[in-house]
């Protein structure tokens, strides 16, 4: 016999196999074991978006407040959340900053501690102060109500944006007039100044919604007597996030020595900390997907073969050699691959695309920063996982057919 004739004939049979109506308990376990493999296939693509969509969209809102990287001045034992000594503006070091590879943005930024108050009830807040040239864009989608902050030619701008938070616990509305105090770090000095709420803001970030506001820089210089091209450093913007770190490694070589360059990162880890941790719960049911699949696979396989023990003996009677026999049920045991992982794969797909187009699955924003389960798709990702369920699969799937060698055809034609 040919090997194509030898290669036909095993799948031949595996068909008449497979897409035989006749009802028996291996065709309720058959049935089982796709439901199996979809079930798995689906878990792990949806897991596979979720967990994309949950770290592209809090990282992002991360890094559209603050930038990917930071520059300031070096002050080791100080809390990089915290209002900054401000370093002088210098067009050497911002054209060493633009010229880094890689970096698409560079503006700069101010925080000063304040205390807000109104109708006598008081907060403690960071004022984080933005010039005329900030890029406004980065901003804009976080504001709830109200509008982006209006600069003036000379002065500052009497006007401010507080959190969502904020203006509950204070009962703040569009329009009202706060009172801002600042209290001097050096003679314990205290100023205010009236500021008018214009905008209302919602990064879904607790701990920027609970201390932040925004405002002019112009004000912060003239509260800490700074002069007029200080500031309290510099946000930078880069192309790829996955480069920031190299990139602030090369800008702190590059850099004098009392400044200093930190990736968001390092300013925040809890927030990046706990989106590492989302890998973590990716990996693990990843494995718990896969065993529960190839266990199903195999006790199917096991039973289709215990089914058809006598067809074994009469196939190995009639001259058949344990390779052709094997492959006749690895035929078959692909077809219930290969439906499980198709099933799989539009399951899978369709709860992402529900998902992103109606946002059904709601969440605790103040537990996971975002108010709906965000999805992001990567095409390449979900092949992979496909390709691998095949391969994993089918290897495990030539462990249980090594039974056949050991089947007796005088004793499996008498089995029933």
């Amino acid at each position: 016999m040919t090997k194509t004739k030898y290669l036909s004939l095993a799948f031949y049979i595996a068909k008449r196999i497979a897409f035989t109506k006749q009802r028996s308990f291996a065709r309720f376990i058959i049935r089982l074991s796709v439901v199996a493999t979809a079930v798995s296939v689906m878990s792990m693509i949806a897991t596979l978006a979720f967990v994309n969509g949950f770290q592209q969209t809090v990282s992002s809102k991360v890094f559209s407040f603050w930038g990917h990287i930071r520059v300031q001045k070096f002050e080791p034992n100080k809390s990089l959340v915290a209002e900054e000594t401000p370093i002088q503006k210098s067009p050497k070091i911002e054209q060493i900053l633009r010229s880094e590879p890689g970096v698409v943005q560079v503006q700069t930024f101010a925080t000063k501690s304040a205390i807000v108050e109104k109708n006598k009830e008081i907060e403690g807040v960071l004022l984080k102060g933005v010039e005329q040239a900030y890029d406004s864009m980065q901003l804009k989608p976080f504001i709830r109500k109200g509008r982006w902050l209006q600069f003036v030619d000379s002065g500052y701008t009497k006007e401010i944006l507080v959190s969502e938070q904020l203006s509950k616990q204070l009962s703040i509305a569009l329009g009202d007039s706060l009172r801002i105090y600042f209290i001097s770090s050096t003679n314990g000095s205290r100023n205010y100044r009236k500021l008018a709420v214009v905008g209302i803001f919602k990064t879904g970030i607790e701990e920027y919604d609970k201390l932040f506001v925004i405002g002019d820089q112009q004000l912060i210089r003239l509260m800490g007597n700074w002069a007029s091209d200080e500031t309290g450093g510099y946000e930078i913007f880069v192309k790829d996030y996955k480069q920031m770190d190299q990139i602030s490694a090369v800008l702190s070589d590059r850099l004098p020595a009392e400044w200093m360059s930190k990736t968001i990162r390092e300013v925040h880890p809890n927030i990046f900390d706990w989106l590492n941790i989302q890998d973590v719960n990716r990996n693990v049911i990843f494995i718990v997907m896969a065993i529960v699949a190839i266990i199903n696979l195999i006790t199917c396989l096991l039973i289709l073969i215990l089914e058809r023990t006598r067809m074994v003996g009469i196939l190995k009677a009639l001259g058949a050699d344990n390779w052709l026999i094997q492959k006749l049920f690895l035929y078959h045991a692909t077809v219930i691959t290969f439906a499980g992982i198709g099933i799989g794969l539009i399951a899978g797909l369709g709860l992402c695309f529900l998902q992103q187009y109606t946002g059904f699955i709601k969440l605790d924003e103040t537990a996971y920063y975002v108010s709906e389960a965000p999805i992001h798709i990567i095409w390449w990702e979900v092949l992979v996982v496909c390709a691998a369920t095949t391969l994993v699969c089918y290897l495990s799937l030539i462990i249980p057919t090594l039974l056949i060698r050991k089947i007796q055809p005088t004793k499996a034609i008498q089995f029933r």
